[in-house]
């Protein structure tokens, strides 16, 4: 087939302007993205910011929580796989709290994921689930959004009670435990309390004044 020089010169324009609208497409994406990424980051840090003010108010401290951040590495006592991150609060340069992540493997359903915030002197702040898959209307009553049971756990410590009654009533202990659901209770005060024992042996490397420097690069 034989092209007029019309023709040719009619493709070639019809494929310049496809690439021209092509480039200005990505180039808008990319302009996009650029102005939406700091919104995203900023929400992120707000929901963050949150979720540990739930655990530790606002008025209690007076440093910059989330940048006041130490890397913890996987440990079997928190049950955790990767490294993840502990904020450390502080009030005039004293230490007041600090919270970081646990996971109670053997929840009905799967893993349950935990913040855990733990005073200085060793009491609990408060501790959240954030993640979980137990069973509506039984195992998730866990969750804060669906009782308060999980505020059982404000100002427990691992004297406080004794070890033999950190365990749900039926085992023994002084926790409650759910009509049909044990297992799900059950894993979160055992999760609770190794996290007590991690703090008590880790006190020292959580409130450490060394910060994360590449999370507060990041930040």
């Amino acid at each position: 087939m034989n092209f007029s020089s019309l023709q040719i010169k009619n493709i070639f324009i019809t494929a310049l302007l496809l690439m021209l609208f092509a480039a200005s497409g990505a180039a808008l994406v990319g302009l996009t993205f650029i102005q939406t990424e700091d919104d995203i980051r900023h929400n992120e840090k707000l929901t963050l910011l949150r979720k540990l003010n739930n655990i530790i108010p606002a008025e209690s401290y007076d440093n910059d929580l989330l940048a006041d951040t130490i890397t913890i590495t996987p440990d079997s006592l928190l049950a955790t796989r990767g490294e993840t991150l502990a904020y450390r609060a502080r009030n005039n340069e004293q230490n007041v709290a600090v919270v970081f992540s646990s996971i109670a493997p053997s929840g009905y359903n799967g893993p349950i994921h935990l913040l855990v915030g733990v005073k200085s002197d060793g009491t609990l702040a408060g501790v959240r689930v954030v993640k979980h898959r137990e069973t509506p209307g039984l195992g998730d009553v866990v969750s804060i959004t669906h009782s308060d049971w999980i505020l059982g756990f404000d100002d427990k410590s691992l004297s406080n009670p004794n070890e033999k009654d950190w365990k749900v009533k039926r085992d023994g202990g002084i926790f409650d435990q759910f009509t049909g659901a044990t297992i799900t209770p059950r894993a979160v005060v055992k999760a609770v309390h190794n996290a007590l024992i991690y703090f008590d042996q880790n006190q020292d490397t959580l409130f450490s004044k060394q910060t994360d420097k590449a999370e507060q690069h990041d930040r």
